[in-house]
């Protein structure tokens, strides 16, 4: 993995479409190019334009390599200071601080500090990345203003499938052990499912799972999202799949690709998700991140007959 430098101009920055999923009022990143180099990310598309991909010589798209910000910490504990109006402020948004290339630089840490030791800001930690363990003693000192989440997109039975779709992301299992420790710790934790990938983490089994799952770290709250149909996610990972002999998963992939599929998926993703979260935790606690531009008509009509835990988003 080839990690280059750049410089971004923001630390923390108001981030009206996180306040909208019930995230956070701010976020923070530490770079432009994650090294975990998972195939759905949508971050490349939303951030094509950025000017650190001229500086590298790199496409967006193009994989192994990932692009950070050493100095990102110092902006941050100027605008920790600076902001008056202060909230939750995710770490991170688009890249991960624990990412193998943040941590040679011990990113993580730094931004936690540089934020939590000024009064009013609470973080959401989110990361693939089994390094954040080695943060729990400063998150310790300020247990009741950080949110713990480690993103788990399927259950450890899925491991093998997703590790073709997560390259570089710590394995499941170690995932969960950050929720497993920082409950046994007292920490505040959350359940991040996103994506549940069709034909991978969509079905009821294994929607149990990660429910039971949530139930046992003591979620305060459970974020699940489909998978972005946008950009080149799902023929990326429909190749991968298909070329290491993924039949089953590669097909349910491609067939999301049509509107129509990709809707009927989100419909049924839905109703799956509640039956079990009313049956093994609590509804109150869902939040099921859905953007609706795509459904069919049809499908959106089913979906807000029932929509409790639903965070409807952009235009609905």
């Amino acid at each position: 993995m080839k990690t280059y430098t750049t410089t971004l101009k923001s630390g923390i920055t108001r981030t009206k479409e996180f306040e909208k999923k019930r995230l956070a009022q701010y976020s923070i990143n530490v770079g432009t190019r994650c090294g975990h180099q998972c195939l759905y990310c949508s971050t490349p598309s939303l951030l094509r334009m950025h000017k650190s991909f001229k500086q590298v010589g790199k496409s967006p798209f193009a994989d192994g390599y990932a692009i950070i910000d050493p100095h990102t910490p110092e902006r941050i504990k100027l605008d920790a200071k600076k902001i008056r109006r202060r909230g939750v402020v995710q770490l991170c948004t688009t890249v991960d601080a624990w990412a193998p290339e943040a941590q040679k630089h011990n990113l993580g840490w730094k931004c936690l500090e540089a934020i939590l030791s000024q009064r009013g800001w609470t973080v959401r930690i989110l990361t693939k990345n089994a390094a954040v363990l080695r943060d729990f003693d400063l998150i310790e000192k300020y247990k009741h203003r950080v949110l713990i989440g480690a993103s788990i997109t399927a259950s450890p039975d899925k491991q093998d499938v997703m590790s073709l779709i997560e390259p570089y992301a710590s394995p499941i299992e170690e995932r969960m052990t950050i929720l497993r420790e920082a409950h046994a710790r007292g920490l505040r934790t959350y359940g991040m499912f996103c994506p549940l990938l069709p034909g991978i983490a969509d079905s009821p089994q294994e929607i149990d799972r990660l429910i039971l799952f949530a139930s046992e770290v003591g979620a305060e709250e459970i974020f699940v999202e489909p998978v972005n149909p946008r950009g080149q996610g799902l023929k990326l990972m429909q190749k991968v799949l298909k070329s290491k002999g993924y039949y089953f998963e590669a097909a349910h992939i491609e067939s999301v690709r049509a509107m129509e599929n990709w809707s009927w998926y989100v419909t049924k993703l839905v109703k799956n998700v509640q039956d079990v979260v009313r049956s093994l935790y609590d509804i109150q606690k869902l939040r099921f991140l859905l953007y609706p531009s795509r459904l069919t008509p049809q499908d959106r009509v089913r979906v807000k007959k029932d929509d409790i835990g639903v965070v409807w988003l952009g235009k609905c």
